[in-house]
This record gives structure tokens, C-alpha cells and sequence, in this order.
């Protein structure tokens, strides 16, 4: 038990230090203090190498900073608040495509001009936590306004009429579901309701029908999580119904723990650690070279995504959170020891070893394949990086050990 302390105490320490690391860089470099947001496409030493303002992103970073304001003293700073106010100001203004419309833009310029829509919830969606998080950070009525709003407007495609979203009703079309959906509105269920008993119990029902939702999604007799479903839970034909991601099988892993302690349900517990956690880490890591495949086919064919052999970096974020998360429930030390195993590969592979580099998912380092060989341009930042890192770093850092 001792060696296990010391062994987390010494995690707890690195990984805090690279917090500080990543934090530092995206603060030096990526504000547009011209026109408010965020670059997000950025080299290895900071050059923006793409201006287009991805509003996913846009929300997760302000997110992430007013997250980070909240929760840890050493980021308590007016710099960081500043820069979280300014994205919200900037998504506040240009996110919407056709105001009093409520359906945001998936890329804008620089200054805010549209350039292109998604037919989904996802751009709402990091809207929507990026407005509930600047209103604890700043208790201005009108962003947790435009947050609830919002989260009313996501339910009502999502469970009522999808329309709005602007995806044609092709008769070909074969109705299914994806997992990401229930997943992220669970997210927003436990984002909203946080500390707040009114939104709480609003969201309540939605959360326990997103839960049920999700776990839909685990076929073949308990044997596969597979990412598509039909709309009344059963496995789909083709490559769509065989499709399976471990890294966001993983996700919806700690999503279902956070919703199960919230809950008290032990048994929902326990049944996500060994279906959502286990299972597709099992079926998902490279036994050979190590790291989590991108994608695999239930029945062992070749995926129809050519990059389904890669060793992504978000992935391994994912299951940190997860394994560590699972441990902190469970009090599990094979979760612990999974934990390990993800966080010593992630820091080996993706960081770039010893180049004192912060640990940023560079698409030389961050995109691997299957013998760990890195692909692409060495210097090249994926533009969705700020999100996944500090998550996993945020989740040890705190922990008591």
C-alpha cells in the first residue's frame, strides 16, 4: 500500500507539472487579442499555422479555462478570467448563424464570419458549457440565460423534433443512433446540475434516460460496445453496425461513473467498469506495440476508416480519466495499474520523450501507427487538443493520496 501511494504521489506530482506546462504555452500563444477567441491550429512553437476559429473548440477552451479559474488556486488568476470572458464575448457574438435562430456555426473566421454548419448538436452543445462555466466563474445572469436556453433548444432536437438541425429525411437512410449524442447530453445534464438543485431535478429524468441510452449501445451478449445503434437499441448490419472506438467507449465509461455516483448505484457501477471500461480496452490495445487503436470492426474485419490503425492522442486522455476515475469509485488496484499503463505509454509516445515540450497532441507525435512510428509533419497541433489534455491531468492533481 505504501509503494502504491508513493507510486501515485509521484504521478500526481508530474502530471501537475505538465498542467502547468500546457497551460503556459496556450496562454502565450493562442489568444487573438484582436478580435477575441482563440487560434486553435498551432505549430510546436506556437506559430498559428490556420486562422478559422472552430466554435467546438472555441467553447471548450473557455470552458477549460474557467474550469481551471474555479477549481485549482494556482490558476486563480485575472489573466485566465479575462481570456475566458473574451471567448465567451466572441461565441456570444458570432456563434449563431441567423440570430434569434439558435443553430451555431461549426467554423468561423477570424472575425467571426460563418464558414461552415454541422447538421448535429455539437457546436450547442460546447456553447452551452462554455456559458454555464463563465456564469459560476462571474455570476452574470445572462450567460447561464443563454446556457439554459440553449440546453432547452439541444433536448428539443434531440428528443422532439430534429428539423432544426437541417438534416434531410433521405428514404435510404437507415435510423440509428449514435452513442456521442445520449453522451453528451448526459454531459450537459451533469454540467448544468452541477451544485445546482433546481436544474438538477430539471434534468434529472433527462440524465437517467440518456444513461439507459448509452448502455444500449453494449451488444453481443455483453461482449462488444459498438458506437451505432438502431433508434430501439438493437445492432445495425454493415460497417456501420459492426463500427467500435475504444477511446469513446472509454469516455462514455467515466460519463456513466460520474452518473452512477450521482445516483448512489453501485451496481450500474460496477456493470460500466467491466463493459464501458475493460472491454473495449481489452479489445482496443495493441498488444504488440502498445497504445489504443483509433477503430476496430466487432467482427475483426478491416475497418472502412483508413485511419483505424493510428494511436490518437485523445483516446489515451480518455482512458486516463476513465481508469483513474474508475480506481477513485471502485478502490480497484487493477484499474490503478491500468492507469498506469495508458499514462506511462501517453507520456512516452505522445509527449515526444525527453524534449521538455509541453504535452500537446502534435500530429507527428499525437498520430501513430500501429508499431508506434509517428506520422506526419513533426510541429503540427491538432486543433482539439486543450479539451482532452488537462482533464486527466485535473483528475490527479487534486487527488488525495
Amino acid at each position: 500500500m505504501e509503494k502504491e501511494r508513493e507510486t501515485l504521489q509521484a504521478w500526481k506530482e508530474r502530471v501537475g507539472q505538465e498542467l502547468d506546462r500546457v497551460m503556459a504555452f496556450w496562454l502565450e500563444h493562442s489568444h487573438d487579442r484582436e478580435h477575441g477567441g482563440f487560434f486553435t491550429c498551432l505549430g510546436r512553437d506556437g506559430r498559428v499555422y490556420d486562422d478559422l476559429k472552430y466554435v467546438w473548440l472555441q467553447g471548450r477552451q473557455v470552458w477549460m479555462y474557467c474550469r481551471l479559474y474555479r477549481k485549482l488556486e494556482r490558476f486563480h488568476r485575472p489573466e485566465l478570467l479575462d481570456a475566458a470572458k473574451a471567448g465567451g464575448e466572441f461565441l456570444l457574438r458570432h456563434a449563431r448563424v441567423a440570430p434569434p435562430e439558435k443553430k451555431c456555426a461549426f467554423v468561423l473566421t477570424r472575425d467571426g464570419r460563418p464558414v461552415k454548419v454541422q447538421r448535429s448538436i455539437f457546436s450547442e452543445c460546447f456553447y452551452t458549457m462554455a456559458m454555464n462555466e463563465l456564469w459560476r466563474v462571474t455570476a452574470e445572469a445572462r450567460y447561464q440565460s443563454e446556457a439554459v436556453d440553449m440546453m432547452d433548444q439541444i433536448v428539443h432536437w434531440v428528443r422532439e423534433d430534429p428539423s432544426g438541425l437541417g438534416r434531410p429525411q433521405l428514404p435510404g437512410a437507415v435510423a440509428s443512433e449514435s452513442m456521442a449524442v445520449p453522451m453528451m447530453l448526459l454531459c450537459l445534464v451533469e454540467q448544468l446540475g452541477e451544485e445546482d438543485e433546481e436544474l438538477a431535478g430539471r434534468y434529472a429524468q433527462l440524465g437517467h434516460w440518456c444513461a439507459r441510452r448509452i448502455l444500449q449501445h453494449v451488444q453481443r451478449d455483453g461482449q462488444a460496445v459498438l458506437e451505432n445503434v438502431s433508434e430501439d437499441g438493437e445492432e445495425l448490419s454493415g460497417c456501420l453496425g459492426r463500427h467500435q472506438n475504444p477511446g469513446h467507449a472509454l469516455e462514455a465509461g467515466w460519463f456513466l461513473l460520474r452518473h452512477s455516483s450521482r445516483s448512489g448505484d453501485a451496481k450500474l457501477r460496477a456493470h460500466v467498469i467491466d463493459t464501458f471500461l475493460l472491454l473495449p480496452f481489452r479489445s482496443g490495445w495493441d498488444a504488440d506495440h502498445g497504445g489504443l487503436f483509433y477503430f476496430q470492426d466487432a467482427d475483426g474485419l478491416c475497418p472502412t476508416q483508413l485511419e483505424w490503425a493510428m494511436k490518437l492522442w485523445w483516446p489515451h486522455s480518455e482512458a486516463m480519466i476513465a481508469f483513474l476515475m474508475g480506481y477513485s469509485e471502485s478502490g480497484d488496484p487493477a484499474l490503478l495499474r491500468l492507469f498506469y499503463q495508458v499514462a506511462e505509454y501517453t507520456f512516452r509516445q505522445v509527449r515526444g520523450g525527453g524534449s521538455g515540450q509541453p504535452f500537446l497532441p502534435r500530429r507527428a507525435r499525437a498520430r501513430l501507427g500501429g508499431g508506434g512510428k509517428k506520422l506526419g509533419r513533426d510541429g503540427e497541433a491538432h486543433p482539439v487538443h486543450l479539451f482532452h489534455h488537462p482533464p486527466p491531468l485535473l483528475g490527479v492533481v487534486p487527488l488525495q493520496v
